[in-house]
């Protein structure tokens, strides 16, 4: 596992940018979410992928056909209308 550490100011409004090579190696980009805690006096950011994400990028652990992709477009499209 890659381990990386720089330092941010937080900014206005209590903004922190995240570094480019840091967002870069987690695949965060504009519009990304993230996770954050507050523990022991440390703030743990973790992001938050969907499901896109996560089929192209993460562990693969299973097979689905595109038909049984499909079939579940269909059934989370119906959640929305």
């Amino acid at each position: 596992m890659l381990s990386l550490a720089v330092k941010a100011r937080i900014g206005r409004k209590r903004v922190l940018v995240i570094s480019k090579v840091i967002a870069e190696s987690l695949g965060l980009g504009e519009g990304s979410t993230v996770e954050m805690t507050a523990m022991e006096g440390k703030i743990v950011i973790e992001a938050l992928h969907d499901a896109i994400w996560l089929s192209l990028h993460g562990e693969k652990v299973a097979k689905v056909t595109l038909g049984e992709l499909e079939e579940e477009s269909l059934e989370q499209q119906k959640k929305y209308h």
